[in-house]
């Protein structure tokens, strides 16, 4: 993993690990906290490698996977074993993962729980030595509560407790400040520096704007600005994937009746792509339509939402990762923890209603000490979210001027696009779905 120095939260956090105290790590996104923990866990592994050691709970299912993968390279030597329990995959194939003691289990709370209420003795969390909550100020919070407590009573006294973290909550720090129980320390806390702690919340080489947009207007803007990236993000275009990688994105992408025109908008290969951009909308319907606005459009795009399967969703990341796509249309279950190098541009197509979700998806670009662009669309009803974010950030929006009449020069084309999404949507009957996905998501446990 070419790793030759620890970062701050490394070197402050592992050698409480492996001392066995419980540890609180603070830190900000893409500083490396998924190493902090998973090397402990694995040194400590190797001198009682038997039954599920680790258990590592996660808010999203995007984010269990990817501290799969960096416990499979770590552990590569030692031929580490993982099971990762999400909602959206088969429950039977996870069962027969659970049945087989993996040492190492990444899971959501819910699905995890599911599978405890429905085991009959095949495996159970007896002899977990580890519990780490990654991203805690999500998993600590009343959505979670109830899956958390049912699984602290079944999980052993005696394991080491993680809690890793880049927003310190009022309830992370009433655990920090705690009375420690009897036979037990209090938790070793690392906080972030005063240096990272800047009056800024978001990163120094992050430039941060807002575009005044009617609302109905919106998908022209989206266009035109996919089609004229800030001058700052033009390096990071990636070359065109190959013609059979390319066709993948291409499947659901609207098709118009008739004899179609070759223009500009209508011929993928005259069409220069935008470098690689995250748009996030706050519901999955938005995201879907969006998707497939864009492809209709010409603009290489797959969508992440919580509508699709995992196998699904899985899917529109690699793409994404992979550059076969440079546009991946989003719900906020892609705003945390993802690690995703070389977003030049983070679009928020809606406004979020918190202002810490803002830090958070602006948070998938400018990583790593690299520049990025973050544009948020204000349309008339978001003066008070705006308004919210900045005292947060502690800073003031930029205003990017855009030309009104070249933005809206696309206007019937954009118009078309539009209604060939809403056709299609209205086809494949996605309002009907919802309504049936919220009648019975909790109730199933599939989306957990």
């Amino acid at each position: 993993m070419s790793i030759t120095t620890p970062t701050e939260v490394q070197a402050a956090c592992i050698p409480p690990l492996l001392a066995g105290t419980d540890c609180i790590g603070n830190a900000k996104t893409g500083s490396g906290k998924t190493i902090a923990f998973a090397l402990p866990i694995l040194q400590k592994l190797l001198a009682d490698p038997y039954g599920i050691y680790a258990l590592v709970l996660t808010p999203t299912r995007e984010l269990a996977f990817q501290i799969s993968e960096q416990f499979v390279v770590l552990g590569a030597s030692i031929n580490l074993r993982t099971a990762v329990i999400v909602g959206g995959m088969d429950m039977m194939a996870q069962a027969l993962e659970l049945g087989n003691r993996p040492h190492i289990v990444i899971a959501t709370p819910g699905r995890l729980v599911d599978h405890l209420r429905s085991s009959s003795g095949e495996w159970d969390l007896s002899r977990v030595r580890f519990l780490v909550l990654d991203e805690a100020d999500r998993l600590l919070t009343q959505t979670f509560s109830p899956e958390l407590s049912h699984l602290f009573n079944v999980l052993p006294q005696d394991r080491q407790t993680c809690l890793f973290t880049a927003t310190l909550t009022p309830s992370i720090e009433s655990l920090a400040d705690a009375t420690a129980k009897p036979g037990k320390q209090k938790p070793f806390v690392h906080r972030m520096s005063e240096r990272q702690v800047r009056p800024i919340e978001t990163v120094s080489t992050l430039k941060q704007h807002y575009i005044l947009v009617p609302s109905h207007v919106r998908e022209t803007y989206l266009y035109y600005l996919l089609r004229h990236p800030p001058e700052s993000t033009l390096h990071l275009r990636r070359s065109p994937p190959e013609v059979e990688k390319a066709s993948k994105w291409r499947k659901g992408k609207p098709k118009s009746k008739g004899k179609k025109r070759k223009t500009e908008e209508s011929d993928d290969d005259e069409l220069e792509q935008p470098p690689p951009t995250i748009i996030f909308c706050a519901r999955p319907r938005t995201a879907a339509y969006l998707t497939l606005v864009l492809k209709s459009l010409s603009i290489r795009s797959t969508a992440l939402h919580s509508r699709l399967t995992q196998r699904e969703r899985l899917s529109s990341l690699s793409l994404f990762r992979a550059s076969v796509v440079p546009v991946l249309v989003s719900t906020d279950v892609g705003a945390r923890g993802l690690d995703i190098e070389d977003v030049a541009m983070v679009i928020n197509w809606d406004m979020p209603d918190e202002a810490e979700e803002y830090t958070h998806r602006v948070g998938r670009t400018a990583r790593a000490g690299r520049g990025g662009v973050a544009i948020s669309f204000v349309t008339e009803r978001d003066e008070d979210r705006v308004l919210k974010i900045e005292k947060r950030i502690k800073t003031k929006l930029e205003e990017m001027i855009v030309s009104e009449d070249k933005a809206l020069e696309r206007l019937n084309t954009v118009s078309t696009a539009k209604r060939l999404a809403k056709m299609t949507l209205y086809d494949d009957k996605f309002g009907q779905r919802e309504e049936i996905h919220a009648a019975k998501a909790w109730e199933s446990g599939v989306y957990r």
